[in-house]
C-alpha cells in the first residue's frame, strides 16, 4: 500500500516536469533554417528564415550573417520595413523577401559559406539559426591527348599514354581512366597516375590528370578515354571524354611474302608484284633478293620500295621465274627475319604447225594440219579462218576435197585455260594450185552501137594468174586471195559486135578463156522492158473486172425483169450446159515474144508461150 503511494507520487512528479518543460517551450523564441542550400554559379540563392514569436508576438529585428574564419560578418540589418546593407562585397546582390528569405543573386564560388539569422523578440529573447550555402560549377567537358610520339612495349620507363584536361568545375573533381571500358588503377610499375590542381582567378578549378601505363603488342587497338566525376545535391555525375588510340611500337615477330596476282596466274608479259609483311610496327626496313643458278643472290633492293616492302616486276619473262627472298630489319632491336616464295610464270612457246603432205595441193586433195607448242601449264587447241571464225578444236585439223575457195590463211591457237589471257597462235597458208577457172564473166552484153561499156570478167586460181584481152580498151585488174578480176572500158564498134570479146586468164599450170557476146540494143527491144509488161498485166486486170462488173449488172436487170426478153433469150442467158452461152473473155497477144516476156519467171526463165496463148474467164456465177 505504501509502495503504490510511493509510485504515484512519483507519476505525478514526471507529469509537473513534463508540463512545466512544454509551457518553457511554447514560450521561448524559435528559428528554423534549411542546413544546406545548394545553387549553381551565376545563379540566385535563396535562404529562407523562419522563426516563431511566443504570443503571436513580432520581432524587433533580424540580423544576417555569414560566417569568415570563425568570425560573423553582418550583411544587413532589418527593422520594420527597414534594410540596411552593411557589407558592400554584396552590394547590389542582396534582397530581403516579404517572409524575410534572405536572397543573393549572380552567386560565385567565393559566396560558399556558412549564413546566420538572427531573430531579435524583445522580452523573448534573441534567437538564430544557420544554412549552409554550397555553390558548385558543372565541369566542362574533359579534354583529352594522347601521346603523339606513341609508345614502345620495349620502353624502360613507363611510358606517357595520354592526357586529361577537366577545366572550369566546383567544387574539386575526381578525373579516372579507363582502357577498353574497364577502370584503370594505379599499380607499382604498371600503372601511374597524376594530377595537378589550379585555382583559377575565378575560384574555379582545373585539373589535368596525366596516364602512365605499361603496353603490350595487345593494346595497339585499345581504346583509351577519361570521365571527370563530380557531386550534386548529394548525388555523384559523371562526363566522359572522347576515346583515343596509342600507337603502340613492338617488334616483328613473322614476316609473309606472297605474289600479286597468285603465281598460279601470272603468265608472260605481265606485272607482278611481290609484296613482304611484317608484323612489327613500325614496320622494319625490307630487303629483296633472287636466287641465282649459282646458289647466289642478286640483290633486288634497288627496284623496291624498302618502306613499303613492296617489289614491283615488270612485263615478266620465263626467266623471271625462280625464288625470291624478302629480308626484314628492326631498327629497334637489330633483329632480322626473313621469307622465300617461288614464282612461276606461265608461257606458250615453240607454237609449230605442220602441214601434210607439204607438197604443193591441187584442187580435190586432201590436208591434214597438225598443231604443237610448250608449256608447264595444259594447252587447249583451236583452228580458225582468215576471218577469227573458229573452225575446228583440237591440235589436228583435216581438210578434204580443196577447192580454190579453200585456199586461205588458217591459224592454230593455243590457249591455256588455267592461266586467263595465256595463249598464242600461228598462221600456215594452204595454198591449192590449179590452172585458172573463171567464175564471172558479163555475157551476153546488150549495147548500142558506138555506146563506151564495161567488160567484166573474174577468175580464180594459184598461181596467181595474168589475164589478158583480145581486144583493146582500158583494163583496171583486181586481187584479192586466189582471185583476180578485170574491167575493160571499150567503145563499140562494127567489128566487136560482129566478134565480141575474148577473156584469157592464164598461169604456169594452164590456161582458161570464155567468150563475152554482145547484141545491140534494138534486138532487145523485141523483148518489152518490165514497165510495159507491167502495162499489159494492169489492162488485163482492168478489163476483167469491167467484164465481171458488166455481167453483173445485166444478170441483176435480167432478175429484175428490166430486160424484155423472150423464154428463149432468157434461157439463153441461163442455161448452163450450151456451151455456146458460156460468157467468155479472150485474151490473145499479138505477138509471141510479147507472150513470152509476160511469163517470164522469177528466176528468168520464160514458159513456151503455146501454154498461155488464151485465157479464159468464165463470168456465169
Amino acid at each position: 500500500m505504501a509502495g503504490g503511494r510511493r509510485a504515484a507520487g512519483l507519476a505525478l512528479g514526471w507529469g509537473c516536469c513534463c508540463l512545466l518543460l512544454c509551457c518553457a517551450a511554447a514560450s521561448k523564441l524559435e528559428v528554423s533554417m534549411p542546413a544546406v542550400v545548394e545553387v549553381e554559379s551565376g545563379g540566385t540563392a535563396r535562404i529562407e528564415c523562419n522563426f516563431y514569436v511566443p504570443g503571436n508576438g513580432s520581432y524587433a529585428y533580424i540580423n544576417w550573417f555569414y560566417i569568415e574564419r570563425n568570425n560573423r560578418v553582418r550583411l544587413c540589418h532589418i527593422m520594420g520595413s527597414e534594410i540596411v546593407e552593411e557589407n558592400m562585397d554584396y552590394k547590389g546582390r542582396l534582397s530581403v523577401g516579404e517572409d524575410k528569405a534572405l536572397s543573393i543573386s549572380r552567386v560565385t564560388v567565393q559566396d560558399t559559406r556558412t549564413f546566420v539569422c538572427q531573430v531579435g523578440a524583445g522580452s523573448h529573447g534573441v534567437g538564430e539559426n544557420q544554412t549552409e550555402l554550397r555553390v558548385y560549377k558543372v565541369p566542362e567537358a574533359p579534354e583529352i591527348t594522347a601521346n603523339s610520339g606513341g609508345v614502345s612495349v620495349q620502353s624502360i620507363e613507363i611510358p606517357q599514354i595520354a592526357q586529361c584536361v577537366s577545366r572550369n568545375s566546383f567544387p574539386l573533381p575526381n578525373i579516372t581512366w579507363h582502357k577498353d571500358g574497364e577502370q584503370l588503377q594505379p599499380k607499382e610499375k604498371k600503372v601511374k597516375i597524376l594530377a595537378t590542381l589550379t585555382r583559377e582567378s575565378s575560384g574555379l578549378y582545373t585539373v589535368v590528370s596525366t596516364l602512365f601505363a605499361r603496353v603490350t603488342r595487345a593494346d595497339r587497338n585499345s581504346l583509351y578515354h577519361c570521365t571527370v566525376l563530380y557531386w550534386l545535391r548529394g548525388q555523384s555525375h559523371a562526363v566522359e571524354s572522347r576515346q583515343v588510340k596509342v600507337n603502340v611500337f613492338y617488334p616483328a615477330q613473322h614476316v609473309k611474302l606472297q605474289v600479286m596476282p597468285s603465281s598460279a596466274l601470272v603468265k608472260e608479259g605481265d606485272d607482278v608484284k611481290l609484296v613482304c609483311e611484317a608484323d612489327g610496327n613500325p614496320a622494319p626496313v625490307f630487303s629483296f633478293y633472287k636466287i641465282e643458278l649459282d646458289d647466289s643472290w642478286q640483290d633486288l633492293s634497288s627496284l623496291a620500295d624498302s618502306n613499303s616492302g613492296v617489289l614491283n616486276l615488270h612485263n615478266v619473262t620465263k626467266s623471271s621465274s625462280g625464288l625470291y627472298r624478302c629480308q626484314t630489319l628492326d631498327l629497334d632491336d637489330m633483329k632480322q627475319l626473313e621469307k622465300d616464295v617461288e614464282l612461276v610464270v606461265n608461257y606458250i612457246e615453240g607454237v609449230n604447225v605442220k602441214m601434210e603432205p607439204s607438197s604443193p595441193l591441187q584442187e580435190g586433195d586432201s590436208v591434214r594440219l597438225s598443231c604443237d607448242a610448250h608449256s608447264p601449264v595444259a594447252l587447249d587447241y583451236q583452228w580458225r579462218d582468215e576471218k577469227g571464225r573458229k573452225v575446228a578444236d583440237g591440235n589436228q585439223l583435216f581438210l578434204s576435197n580443196l577447192t580454190f575457195e579453200t585456199s586461205s590463211n588458217f591459224s592454230c591457237k593455243v590457249i591455256a585455260p588455267s592461266v586467263p589471257g595465256l595463249e598464242q597462235s600461228k598462221q600456215v597458208a594452204v595454198a591449192v594450185h590449179g590452172k585458172p577457172r573463171i567464175v564471172a564473166i558479163s555475157s551476153p552484153l546488150y549495147v548500142r552501137q558506138d555506146e563506151v561499156v564495161n567488160l567484166t570478167c573474174k577468175a580464180i586460181a594459184f598461181p596467181r594468174p595474168s589475164l589478158r584481152w583480145n581486144v583493146n580498151g582500158t583494163a583496171h585488174e583486181y586481187f584479192e586471195n586466189q582471185h583476180i578480176a578485170s574491167n575493160l572500158t571499150v567503145r563499140v564498134n562494127h567489128d566487136l559486135l560482129q566478134a565480141g570479146a575474148m577473156c584469157r586468164v592464164f598461169n604456169a599450170l594452164g590456161a582458161s578463156e570464155k567468150h563475152i557476146q554482145l547484141l545491140v540494143e534494138s534486138v532487145r527491144k523485141a523483148e518489152k522492158t518490165p514497165e510495159s509488161k507491167g502495162v499489159i498485166i494492169v489492162a488485163i486486170i482492168v478489163c476483167i473486172l469491167v467484164v465481171a462488173v458488166l455481167g453483173s449488172v445485166i444478170y441483176f436487170l435480167h432478175k429484175k425483169g428490166k430486160i424484155p426478153c423472150g423464154r428463149a433469150g432468157k434461157q439463153d442467158i441461163t442455161k448452163p450446159e450450151a456451151r455456146k452461152d458460156k460468157i467468155v473473155v479472150e485474151v490473145k497477144s499479138d505477138k509471141l515474144s510479147e507472150e513470152a516476156g509476160l511469163l517470164q519467171g522469177a528466176n528468168g526463165e520464160k514458159r513456151p508461150a503455146a501454154d498461155q496463148s488464151e485465157k479464159y474467164i468464165d463470168l456465169r456465177n
